[in-house]
């Protein structure tokens, strides 16, 4: 018996009518939003993520070269890829772009709570504006994609950051430090103890008392302070965190954002206000999802300088908290309706069937020429709503039963007029 590999996940169809529930909703939150949905390869040149996500990645990438001999890869995520789309097409684009896109991707990394090898998300992204909007609008499309999953203020928060003011901060410090080390430090801040964080701090170029006192702004999430501590290019930052939080006051969501300087994410072509969804219990102890703006990317792919950010809920991560907060989708499969055949009324039971399908619903019928009571078992456990009948003898008066699989209550209908101008006929219809 062949082995499911290490990372990858096999969905069956209970589970995946819960997940199919979950993405169907952010997507309708991204499609009100004016979101436009669009597809991708699977498979791009390594040194797409080589080059633009730094060396940290080039371990986890799915690469291998081809039978052309080019080095490729199973994509580890999308930004990239619509970085270089939006360098193939944008001068034909109206702007802002909004793209919207749900898709797998793939990392070797270790497998843990919420991380698979194989993993979903839903990319949203917007390009061609630099104004505060479009990153609250980015905060505020997250924030109702929970909210209409059911989730409150109370599950979730938004950490809300500038990479502007730690870049900026640091060079205010000590102006030869290595800031790209020194933010992948502030990234790893909460995963490895204070010395070891401190530590990390140094090998990028600071002496410890600056470290220490880099931190205690950092870790107060004061942006007046902050504001005071550093130079003009950390003034600029601060006033540009504050307007995308009044922008997202103004969309109705400032109150899931919380300032937090010490959130970086680790990926080193964001440039400004960046994010991450946290459980607000800590239950679930990782970042749900994140976010940011990445202004140059575009640029450094040979395109025209294109401001950009983005928001990529993960699905793995999303399903344990709404898990955790009790509204996660019941995973189980559902049935409108079942039309069972009794003798040789296949051709009546397939006009109902047909004609059921044609109003939209899910409809089902037997394929395995069984008796009435085994149809009826299959019928339950397809968790079908109604049970239309259609046997020789209700036919010969001209009738279908009609059976409320709830209740078990049943009635007749006749069989011309059935399912007849009602778009969801059911037993209470004809009782």
């Amino acid at each position: 018996m062949y082995e499911r590999l290490k990372g990858f996940r096999d969905f069956f169809p209970a589970e995946m009518a819960a997940r199919r529930a979950v993405v169907d909703t952010v997507e309708d939150v991204a499609r009100r939003y004016g979101f436009r949905e669009i597809d991708t390869p699977r498979l791009e040149s390594a040194e797409m993520w080589a080059d633009k996500s730094g060396d940290d990645i080039v371990d986890e990438l799915y690469a291998f070269e081809d039978r052309g001999g080019r080095h490729v890869t199973l994509t580890p995520e999308l930004t990239p890829t619509v970085a270089r789309m939006v360098v193939d097409k944008g001068q034909e684009l109206s702007k802002p772009i909004k793209w919207v896109s749900t898709r797998p991707f793939w990392r070797y990394e270790a497998v843990q709570q919420g991380r698979f090898r194989e993993f979903h998300q839903t990319n949203v992204d917007i390009f061609g504006t630099d104004e505060p909007t479009a990153d609250a609008e980015v905060l505020a499309f997250a924030a109702d994609s929970l909210t209409e999953l059911g989730l409150t203020g109370e599950d979730f928060e938004f950490r809300v950051s500038h990479r502007d003011i730690l870049g900026n901060l640091l060079e205010s410090f000590e102006p030869d430090v290595d800031t790209r080390a020194a933010i992948r430090a502030v990234d790893k801040r909460a995963k490895v103890d204070y010395d070891e964080y401190l530590d990390l701090l140094a090998a990028a170029g600071m002496e410890r008392a600056d470290a220490e006192s880099f931190d205690d702004l950092v870790a107060g999430d004061d942006l007046e302070a902050v504001a005071e501590a550093g130079n003009e290019d950390v003034n600029a930052a601060v006033d540009n965190l504050r307007a995308v939080l009044d922008a997202a006051e103004d969309f109705g969501v400032r109150e899931f954002c919380d300032v937090s300087l010490a959130t970086a994410r680790g990926l080193d072509y964001y440039t400004g206000v960046v994010f991450e969804c946290f459980d607000s219990t800590g239950e679930v102890s990782r970042s749900v999802f994140g976010g940011g703006r990445y202004d140059d990317l575009i640029e450094s792919f040979g395109g025209q300088p294109t401001p950009a950010v983005g928001v990529a809920p993960g699905h793995a991560t999303l399903h344990l908290l709404c898990q955790r907060a009790g509204v996660y989708p019941d995973e189980a499969v559902t049935t409108d309706y079942y039309v069972l055949s009794v003798g040789e009324t296949r051709p009546e039971a397939l006009r109902v069937a047909r004609d059921l399908r044609e109003r939209g619903h899910v409809v089902e019928t037997d394929l395995n020429d069984r008796g009435f009571g085994s149809q009826l078992s299959y019928a339950d456990s397809i968790n079908a709503e109604t049970v239309v009948v259609v046997g020789e003898r209700d036919l010969e008066d001209g009738n279908v039963t009609v059976k409320d699989m709830a209740s078990g209550d049943e009635t007749t209908a006749p069989f011309e007029s059935f399912p007849g101008d009602a778009e969801r006929p059911t037993y209470d219809d004809f009782a």
